[in-house]
């Protein structure tokens, strides 16, 4: 089959690089144009493009997909199927109608669950035990195409969305592959999703990284490894923002503390008290510093934090 992959960011990697492996013919690698990053604002190529060009693939970034020059070039290249992998733009019906064999998207959770632009982070943020990927095929709604195939992955005590985007990546890029081979052989039959147990994603914004202390811890904890490692958890330490990267929810009572309360602090965390049980922080950024462990942080800044010192 004639393949056309879009993608960008590094949830698309595994999937490509297992494309190319397999010898699969890519006639074209559609992706978003370069964006200006880090300090220097330098414009940096997305990874979906870097992979692409090491392989010799042709690269395109429209701006815009549904600009009729690459509308043009899509039927020009006349692929047999298009994948796309968190590509970052919506497909018209005009690009659907396209390939033979439809449009197959690989999505990072079990559809109708999660649809959406962060289903990663929010399957943690939920304390979710199982997700997984699908495959799908497209159509002009939001993740509402029918299901190709579905693979469950766990999800561990100590995953933060980071981790679980890793195993996904991975995962998803074996069903991939498997779902091309099944569609060129017509042994998948489509399944509508049911629609009735849809869930959404939405994208995430970095004001949904401050903590309410209110919570029960295990929210708490799920929040922060849900948001690691964007947009992060944050609180405030007096008039600084303290992001946290690591936070365990204790077996113990919060008693009758303010929530945010500090209540313990030694080397191996800080205690801190919520709605409903205490919360250990071990891995915290003060604003205008590195990230560091708890250890390391007391001994920098013990003149600003202390028992009965309040995070809010």
């Amino acid at each position: 089959m004639k393949i056309v992959f879009m993608g960008t960011p590094d949830f698309a990697i595994p999937a490509l690089d297992l494309l190319i492996e397999s010898g699969e013919n890519i006639v074209g690698a559609l992706t978003m144009p370069d964006r200006p990053k880090g300090r220097g604002r330098k414009l940096k190529a997305p990874p979906v493009k870097e992979t692409a060009e090491r392989h010799c693939i042709t690269v395109f970034q429209p701006e815009k997909i549904i600009d009729d020059p690459f509308i043009s070039k899509l039927k020009e290249l006349n692929p047999d199927v298009i994948v796309v992998v968190a590509f970052g733009q919506i497909l018209s019906k005009e690009i659907l109608k396209i390939p033979r064999f439809g449009c197959v998207n690989l999505h990072a959770s079990l559809l109708p669950r999660y649809r959406g632009a962060a289903p990663i982070n929010w399957a943690v943020i939920n304390g979710e035990k199982v997700t997984g990927v699908t495959t799908m095929l497209m159509d002009e709604g939001l993740d509402t195409g029918d299901i190709l195939l579905q693979q469950e992955v766990g999800v561990e005590e100590e995953d933060t969305a980071e981790n679980l985007h890793d195993k996904l990546a991975k995962t998803g890029a074996k069903l991939l592959l498997e779902t091309l081979h099944r569609l060129k052989e017509g042994s998948i039959t489509p399944v509508p999703q049911n629609h009735s147990k849809a869930t959404i994603a939405p994208m995430l914004k970095k004001g949904d990284g401050l903590i309410d202390w209110g919570k029960e811890a295990v929210r708490i904890s799920n929040l922060i490894k849900g948001l690691t490692p964007w947009p992060g958890a944050f609180t405030h330490l007096q008039d600084k923002i303290l992001k946290i990267f690591k936070g365990i929810a204790l077996g113990e009572d919060s008693e009758d503390n303010t929530p945010g309360t500090i209540t313990e602090m030694n080397e191996k965390g800080i205690k801190v008290s919520t709605g409903k049980g205490v919360l250990l922080i071990t891995e915290v950024q003060l604003q205008g510093h590195k990230k560091m462990g708890i250890a390391d942080f007391l001994r920098g800044h013990k003149y600003k934090i202390s028992m009965g010192t309040t995070l809010r």
